[in-house]
């Protein structure tokens, strides 16, 4: 515990940093103190100390990580991952598949699939495990951000798969990532790709978790209590001072007390601090910040005209969608630049005919029986010519409404069903209030 320049800075070995912006501290037993003394010193502060234990990591003898996998290879045991189109099949061991089932009425069920990987590379997968072997005895396990945590994980490489077109026909090839969890039954975590038609798939399994160095650790959490001494003042005067302040420079002009309605005031003036009550000590809670009306409907007008685009994906290509403009598909590398595909093109009179023949407008029935605009569908044509096809490519965008406190929430994914022609998601606040304006080819406008 260090003191000075008007604060407190509590180090705790391995933990983050603490700010407590207090004034003076006094000892009181196993925490700390802090008596009042005037109303910008209003608080009293409890923090349970430094005492923290982590397991002590011993001699291990056991099996290593291939032979602790080894009965979930041995098996004829398969995981899936189901997403909007695409399923992943992960039969351990064996092979990596990404396939989709079309099944049309009296007809046999056709299947689009990949395989991403196949055991049959075995030099690969004997690369991948000398070098984690290798890693293992001097202490470098590997280890892959999982939801904001460094996670170790056993690798196992998969090669030989189908052929990728943007990589002159070579293979495509993945990475199975084996990380410990003690409830888990093998599931599928993630499924990324990383580049171009190469792979990386995450999987949770609880055969890792007998060996010590790739169990999960979880960081030691101190917590500190913040709460106001009897007497004092609910908020220190200075932080009334600067809200009185803050509220007077967010509005630009103020109507006569007579025309102001309490709701108006309410909307106008959200609080930046509502007080809840924890057993008998009030706290503090900090409000939600709200769009403006205002800048709600400037952002809808700018998305309409194409001028505030969605940017979206994971792994090696990102998507850009403007709206009545364009879909692009793109990389960007700091030694190579920016690599852009064109997906499709705005034309509103190929995007009529095309609602003739399909479904451009999607309803969602309500309780009440009335029904509301669930999903619009747009067709962008006229893209990049595709190797394979030789044809332009194509896409068929799907907007939804996302509900979200923020209104720059975005939700963009592609999928590809059959060469070139694509299906982009996007899901955003924005869609939300201009979902019922759609007309019967689907094309939007702005409320009334």
């Amino acid at each position: 515990m260090e003191e000075g320049g008007g604060g407190v800075r509590s180090l705790v070995p391995g933990g983050p940093l603490l700010l407590v912006l207090c004034g003076l501290l006094e000892a009181s037993g196993g925490g700390r103190a802090l008596p009042q003394l005037s109303d910008d010193i209003p608080f009293r502060v409890n923090w349970p100390g430094t005492e923290f234990s982590l397991e002590e990591e011993k001699d291990y003898k056991g099996p290593n990580p291939r032979e602790l996998l080894e009965p979930l290879f041995k098996q004829s045991s398969c995981s899936y991952r189901i997403e909007s189109y695409w399923t992943y099949e992960v039969c351990h061991g064996k092979h990596i598949r990404q396939y989709h089932e079309e099944k049309e009425t009296g007809q046999k069920v056709n299947i689009h699939e990949y395989y991403l990987g196949n055991m049959l590379a075995k030099n690969l997968l004997s690369e991948k495990e000398r070098e984690a072997e290798e890693k293992e005895k001097l202490n470098e396990i590997p280890t892959k951000n999982i939801e904001g945590q460094m996670t170790p994980y056993y690798p196992v490489g998969m090669g030989n798969g189908t052929p990728c077109s943007l990589k002159q026909n070579r293979p495509r090839s993945s990475t199975v990532m084996y990380i410990c969890h003690p409830e888990s039954k093998h599931e599928i975590l993630s499924v990324a790709e990383v580049t171009t038609c190469e792979y990386e798939v995450v999987i949770l399994t609880p055969l890792l978790c007998n060996h010590p160095k790739y169990r999960f650790r979880a960081s030691p959490v101190n917590d500190i209590f913040c709460q106001s001494l009897p007497g004092s003042p609910f908020k220190p005067l200075t932080l009334r001072q600067l809200e009185q302040q803050e509220e007077i420079l967010r509005v630009p002009f103020r109507r006569n007390k007579e025309e102001e309605s309490p709701s108006a005031k309410e909307e106008r003036f959200p609080a930046i601090h509502k007080p809840i009550a924890v057993g008998s000590q009030p706290m503090l809670t900090v409000g939600t910040t709200h769009i403006s009306k205002l800048t709600d409907d400037q952002l809808i007008k700018e998305f309409l005209s194409g001028s505030y685009c969605f940017h979206g994906g994971v792994g090696w290509w990102k998507y850009e969608f403007c709206y009545g403009k364009h879909v692009h598909q793109y990389h960007e590398d700091k030694d190579n630049g920016k690599t852009s595909v064109v997906v499709g093109t705005w034309n509103q009179e190929e995007h009529v005919e095309w609602a003739k023949k399909n479904t451009a407008r999607a309803y969602h029935l309500q309780d009440d029986g009335t029904q509301t605009v669930r999903m619009v569908s747009h067709f962008y044509g006229n893209g990049d010519i595709c190797d394979i096809t030789d044809k332009p490519r194509q896409v068929t965008v799907k907007l939804k409404c996302k509900e979200s406190d923020s209104p720059h929430a975005v939700t963009v994914y592609m999928l590809e069903p059959h060469s070139c022609q694509y299906i982009l998601g996007v899901e955003s606040p924005v869609i939300c209030k201009i979902l019922d304006t759609a007309d019967e080819n689907g094309l939007l406008s702005l409320p009334n």
